[in-house]
């Protein structure tokens, strides 16, 4: 028995002794159908297949028509109705929209799977793709990050850091259980700017994550850490990758060490349940929002703007290494970018570092006049 492709038309569609009843429905949901066995067999995710199928299923509901009668106009006035709404969509998710419509559109028209035969002899008409780069929302790496995001002076971290440790001191002083989780944020936000990490790959942390570098014995265990809950694409999941410890963030080495004695575990009661790194008061992991709604609240109480939220730390790093002289690929793979267009603008280099850099390109180039004159 010959299997088919996953995708391809089912053989109940096919055979002519059966009757399609409400053909047009039934052909859609084959293909929908269809499409999810594809992307199964291409070993996406079922939260990104689930996704995908949800946007066709609302585009066909929009439309109130079928693939075989979509055309151009009906993406654009799709895109326009979900852009017009009292709280608009990002354009991220905007883009997210057009981008499965078009995935869909690429399915069902592929000769691979028959579909497109099938609708000329049972409609009249063949689908086609109707999302094109002249009605859609287009993907530039400039519109990736918010334009108000930035990344923090090295004088406003320090305002920042030298605040929460003073509200750790006061806390522990007057004897407030407050200060406890005061203490274990306060670790987290330097480790989250030490090694450039997102929100979720920080939370995602355990004790086993940290190993050494053997090409720097000095920081023994601490040397590098392994990020396990890293940003993949859509499609793929979580991915790994490993950010080696630096020296300008050498000070991290002895923070986490601290944070690591048995005081952790004899703190936090929940610690003993896991090999979380930042356990919380009630459970086994502190959360993401937790932790933004800590940050938030103590950033505030420094008076520092409120544009610079948690994730502007990562920022911090990139930008701060690029300053001290490292190079952009380095800074790239240590947070995981894959394209260095994306390091670019999480980059907002200083104006002192840019005037350095003048100065340095000014002075090169005098002394190369001055050594062709001497010639």
């Amino acid at each position: 028995m010959v299997e088919l492709m996953p995708g391809s038309i089912p053989k109940l569609l096919t055979d002519p002794s059966v009757g399609l009843f409400r053909a047009d429905e039934r052909v859609f949901e084959a293909m929908v159908e269809g499409w999810r066995s594809q992307m199964m067999a291409r070993g996406l995710t079922t939260a990104y297949i689930t996704n995908r199928l949800s946007v066709i299923r609302r585009f066909q509901a929009f439309t109130g028509t079928f693939p075989w009668q979509w055309n151009p106009a009906d993406i654009e006035d799709y895109l326009t109705d979900r852009r017009s709404r009292a709280t608009p969509i990002t354009l991220s998710t905007l883009r997210g929209f057009s981008n499965g419509v078009a995935a869909f559109c690429s399915f069902v028209t592929n000769p691979a799977y028959g579909w497109a035969q099938f609708c000329a002899d049972t409609f009249g008409e063949i689908p086609s793709q109707i999302c094109f780069e002249w009605n859609t929302p287009r993907h530039t790496a400039d519109d990736a990050v918010p334009p108000r995001r930035r990344a923090f002076s090295k004088v406003e971290l320090q305002r920042l850091f030298d605040h929460i440790d003073d509200l750790v001191d006061r806390e522990h002083a007057s004897g407030s259980k407050r200060w406890l989780r005061l203490h274990r944020d306060s670790v987290a936000f330097k480790l989250c700017y030490a090694f450039g990490l997102r929100r979720r790959e920080l939370t995602k942390l355990e004790i086993g994550d940290f190993g050494p570098n053997p090409h720097v014995p000095a920081y023994g265990r601490f040397g590098a850490v392994t990020v396990r809950w890293a940003k993949g694409t859509a499609a793929s999941g979580p991915r790994r990758r490993t950010v080696l410890t630096v020296p300008e963030f050498e000070w991290v080495v002895p923070l986490v060490r601290d944070w690591l004695s048995p005081g952790r575990r004899d703190r936090f009661k929940t610690a003993d349940r896991s090999d979380a790194l930042w356990p919380s008061e009630r459970g086994s992991q502190v959360t993401v929002s937790a932790l933004g709604d800590s940050f938030a609240e103590l950033r505030e109480e420094a008076g520092l703007p409120a544009e610079l939220g948690l994730h502007c730390l990562r920022h911090s790093y990139v930008t701060h290494l690029i300053e001290a002289g490292y190079d952009p690929t380095f800074v790239q793979t240590q947070v995981g970018h894959a394209y260095a267009s994306t390091t670019g603008i999480y980059t907002s280099v200083s104006a002192d570092f840019k005037q350095k850099a003048i100065q340095t390109m000014i002075a090169k180039r005098v002394a190369t006049r001055e050594d062709r004159a001497d010639a």
